[in-house]
């Protein structure tokens, strides 16, 4: 799935466009016991209520693709009977109406979430009647396909914070009473994928508010999929890499990880895109890439081979995104720190061009309006200061008159 796939539904999350046929859902407690299970038809829920749930379906498919966002395949075990594809596949052509069904999704989601605290797992139906959309992007007023999903979202239940407020029954400013209030999802999944516009039933698209700490064991037991790395998980075992390199020394690693960003910015401006490429195929780093990039960088040789052979290990099983191993701070730092570098590199070539020539320093005080007139000439193949004087003019050179 694209970004422009993702809006595409998303913007069907309104009051008005909104075509969601049933939700249902499960509140769970702590220590994993139903509290509470809920079904409904969407569109008669109370005004209210009908837009609280619909934002918590909008924040399902929100963030950045390859972050938040992020699409797995099935395995083909998973496609056969009894697999997690072909359940869910049942699930969703059951609309949400199947008892036995639903009690078989909370039992997968319960068994295999790892939250600590109180949690509401919502899940919605819908079917989406696809209108086929011409090369210029314009809409015909045709059917191309009817996209058939499930959206799920998972929500942690928490209580209020303690404050005071008014109580009616008392007339009087007390303590508020504490209640359990649903937040934003913290994870979800969107089956099947809508690729291309149409249904993908290989794949399903999951949500992870925090793409640093994504629940990789919801990817995995509930979903049967391989689990990814998100972009932030990407970027931290990069920078993981780099600290190892230098024996844990942040100073020393913090420079590292700095000055490779700013070459990875040079490599990303460099890379000029293929004709056939499209959105699909976004540039990535190879090891050999970041081989080349050690090779030729100015740090300790050993550490360079060190970033480069770990590179390789680490992401052997998937080549990661250039754009998700970059850090545009680091990079600013990066740069910052070559000029610095390349300074220091051009007064030690001075100072070895001089070698032991000895220097003066000489100050000269000239009248103010003689400031304009002071020019340089080559004089005997020597570049010299010439200040015009009058005729018994003086000027003062460290601390002396000198007359012409």
């Amino acid at each position: 799935m694209n970004k422009s796939e993702v809006l595409e539904l998303k913007r069907r999350l309104k009051k008005d466009a909104c075509t969601f046929t049933r939700m249902c859902g499960c509140y769970v407690d702590g220590e994993r016991n139903r509290i509470v299970k809920l079904e409904e038809t969407f569109l008669n829920l109370d005004e209210e209520e009908f837009y609280k749930y619909l934002e918590i379906a909008r924040k399902a498919l929100s963030g950045v693709i390859g972050n938040q966002l992020l699409e797995l395949e099935f395995p083909l075990e998973e496609e056969a009977v009894g697999g997690r594809q072909h359940f869910l596949s049942a699930l969703k052509s059951s609309a949400l109406k199947n008892p036995d069904l639903l009690e078989r999704f909370y039992d997968l989601i319960i068994d295999n979430y790892e939250y600590a605290g109180n949690y509401l797992i919502l899940i919605f139906h819908d079917a989406y009647d696809i209108i086929i959309k011409t090369k210029d992007k314009n809409s015909l007023d045709e059917s191309e396909e009817v996209y058939e999903y499930l959206l799920c979202a998972i929500c942690p239940v928490s209580l209020s914070k303690p404050a005071l407020g008014y109580r009616s029954d008392e007339n009087r400013i007390g303590a508020r009473v504490r209640d359990w209030v649903v937040g934003a999802p913290e994870s979800g999944f969107l089956f099947p994928a809508f690729t291309d516009r149409s249904s993908d039933i290989h794949a399903v698209m999951t949500y992870h508010k925090n793409p640093k700490e994504p629940h990789t064991e919801f990817m995995e037991g509930a979903l049967g999929c391989v689990a990814r790395r998100t972009a932030a998980e990407q970027k931290q075992a990069f920078q993981s890499i780099v600290q190892k390199a230098f024996g844990g020394d942040e100073e020393k690693s913090t420079e590292a990880f700095n000055e490779i960003q700013q070459e990875l910015s040079d490599f990303a401006a460099g890379q000029e895109p293929d004709e056939d490429a499209t959105q699909k195929d976004p540039a990535r780093l190879s090891a050999d890439d970041i081989g080349k990039l050690m090779e030729e960088s100015d740090m300790p040789k050993t550490a360079a081979e060190v970033i480069a052979s770990s590179y390789r290990e680490e992401f052997q099983d998937e080549t990661p995104l250039l754009e998700n191993l970059m850090d545009s701070k680091a990079a600013l730092a990066g740069s910052k720190l070559r000029q610095q570098k390349d300074l220091v590199k051009k007064v030690a070539a001075l100072e070895e061009q001089l070698g032991n020539t000895k220097t003066y320093d000489v100050i000269l005080r000239v009248k103010p309006e003689k400031e304009q007139q002071i020019q340089s000439q080559i004089i005997n193949g020597r570049k010299c200061i010439v200040i015009p004087m009058e005729e018994n003019e003086h000027a003062i050179v460290n601390g002396r008159n000198t007359t012409v």
